[in-house]
């Protein structure tokens, strides 16, 4: 990599800056779960845009004096992304295409290292005892949102012990039930579940888990209320969805759009601010009367809290550079996932939204906190 002679200027030392700050918000019109403002735009529209954008802003940043010069000798020793989940899932697949991108663009080695257990707390609380020098990232997910919501007591400050750098993923939620369900369209569903309570059962991955909150939403959304069956993951629930021990499941499309696609599964509705090119035949439920539920599974990077904003921003312009990249296309394709990239301030908003959106969730759904 050049010097920092090379720019012209002394090296400086990296500026710490404190994490954007993620106090509650009221979520707003643009809010994650919302209809967006243009239905008839694609989700693959947007999000070229929104990379190309936040790549220039991440290269705009490190374009100001003395940031460049404090950036260019990054990484100089090896890189960990701590994965708070176990290896197979969403979050760990995001974490080692972007270690390996990340490799590959910046001229160093960056490595994932599992630190699993406990709904991820325990990785995540390792990354946030890290010190804040840029060698220490940690692969997050929606989980992270909902955890205060979870959780009576954390290791770690929710709202300030992280710097969010940017999302890496994300994909659309899918209600989907068995191919053989009575229910010939959504909104059939919905008048058989106020017609008799508790009757219609769904399957989660455990009280407090992404898929539970999902369906706690949209039952919130609807007025209606089904029967919780909790399992221990995705995977059972999905198993569980085929042998006709649930009738339903609200989970993210990399869950669900193989059975989907092999007949098994009939999806009745996805969130997110358009139809997916995985399941163009889906209607949102925007579409469907519900604009206030639009819910997406995201995955992305955070850092511990005063980490160099020169190596934040570094970081986050090499991810929204890598979108753009023909690998990550087909690795995104094949996750069914759409690219992220967002700036730095955009995961920040994100992140507080979501967090006190699960909060009133959880509160009205009665979840006890562990």
């Amino acid at each position: 990599m050049p010097s920092a002679a090379w720019c012209g200027t002394r090296r400086r030392r990296p500026r710490a800056v404190s994490a954007p700050p993620m106090e509650p918000v009221t979520p707003g019109p643009q809010h994650p779960l919302t209809h967006h403002k243009n239905p008839e735009e694609t989700m693959i529209t947007m999000m070229q845009r929104r990379r190309l954008l936040a790549a220039a802003a991440g290269l705009a940043a490190l374009a100001r004096p003395g940031l460049l010069s404090a950036a260019i000798n990054y990484p100089a020793r090896p890189v960990r992304i701590i994965s708070p989940f176990p290896p197979g899932g969403a979050v760990d697949a995001v974490s080692r295409k972007l270690a390996q991108r990340l490799t590959q663009q910046l001229g160093g080695q960056v490595f994932v290292e599992n630190k699993t257990g406990a709904t991820g707390t325990i990785g995540i609380g390792e990354a946030a005892r890290a010190p804040a020098d840029g060698y220490t990232l940690f692969g997050m997910d929606s989980t992270y949102a909902m955890l205060p919501s979870v959780f009576k007591r954390l290791s770690w400050d929710h709202a300030r012990a992280f710097t969010p750098i940017t999302d890496g993923a994300w994909m659309p939620v899918v209600l989907v039930v068995r191919a053989d369900a009575p229910f010939a369209s959504f909104q059939a569903l919905v008048e058989a579940a106020r017609k008799e309570p508790e009757k219609i059962s769904y399957g989660s991955g455990g009280i407090g888990s992404v898929l539970h909150l999902y369906a706690e939403a949209l039952q919130q959304a609807t007025n209606t209320k089904l029967f919780h069956v909790p399992y221990r993951g995705a995977g059972e629930v999905m198993t569980a969805l085929l042998s006709g021990q649930v009738q339903l499941a609200v989970a993210p499309t990399a869950a669900t759009v193989e059975h989907v696609r092999s007949g098994t599964m009939r999806a009745l509705a996805l969130g997110g601010p358009g139809r997916s090119s995985a399941m163009p035949q889906v209607p949102t439920f925007a579409e469907l009367g519900l604009p206030q539920f639009s819910p997406v599974y995201r995955t992305g990077l955070g850092t511990p809290a005063g980490t160099p904003e020169e190596i934040v921003r570094l970081i986050q312009s090499e991810v929204a550079k890598s979108m753009v990249t023909d690998d990550m296309k087909e690795f995104l394709a094949a996750q069914v996932a759409e690219p992220g990239g967002s700036t730095p301030e955009e995961f920040a908003r994100v992140l507080r939204e979501e967090t006190a959106l699960w909060s009133t969730v959880a509160e009205r759904a009665g979840i006890e906190k562990q």
